[in-house]
């Protein structure tokens, strides 16, 4: 894996920019901006990524840990199989894309709107995600174990495969199919037909 340590990037336009197998180390990415860039197997390390855009751009199996993401947007961005690991994410802006079997375990996401966004298979165990909108997010197959979803939106949320009582739902929105879901996983029978 080659490396790039301690180097300034400030403001820099990575737009269409290819890295694979590269540790990023202490690299300041703040306010930079990618179009259509692809990093896959990378590691980021203790990088700065504050204000930073990313339009259609692939983190694919890529590691940040100790990194800062304060105010990024990824707008139409793949981050299939990522982990985030002792990374500041608010405030974060996420507009759709593709956040499949990513790992933000443990990660504070309070507050955050991550609406229409594709997380499943993610691993959310531990997350923090109180007052957060994940309105038509899919969240299917995704590890919620311990989540604290307190006054979550999850209306219009793909559940399919979720084991919902693992995680904190005080307060939690959920539409009428969301509803029908935590029924049955208590063990309830729903029947429609009831008068």
């Amino acid at each position: 894996m080659s490396e790039i340590r301690g180097e300034d990037w400030y403001g820099e336009d990575l737009a269409g920019v290819q890295h694979s197998g590269v540790r990023f180390v202490d690299v300041d990415l703040t306010e930079v901006r990618t179009r259509g860039a692809t990093f896959e197997d990378c590691v980021f390390e203790s990088c700065r990524f504050n204000a930073s855009a990313h339009d259609a751009t692939a983190f694919v199996g890529c590691t940040f840990s100790g990194c800062n993401l304060f105010d990024v947007t990824f707008e139409g961005c793949k981050l299939s199989g990522t982990t985030f690991s002792r990374c500041t994410l608010k405030p974060i802006t996420v507009r759709g894309g593709s956040w499949r079997g990513v790992s933000l375990r443990g990660a504070d996401l309070s507050g955050q709107d991550l609406s229409g966004v594709d997380l499943r298979d993610a691993d959310l165990s531990a997350a923090r995600l109180k007052g957060a909108r994940l309105r038509g997010a899919n969240l299917g197959g995704a590890l919620l174990r311990e989540c604290d979803l307190t006054e979550a939106d999850l209306r219009g949320c793909a559940l399919d495969g979720v084991e919902l009582t693992a995680a904190v739902l005080r307060g939690t929105v959920v539409d009428l199919h969301g509803a029908v879901a935590l029924a049955e996983l208590t063990g309830a029978v729903v029947d429609a037909t009831a008068q």
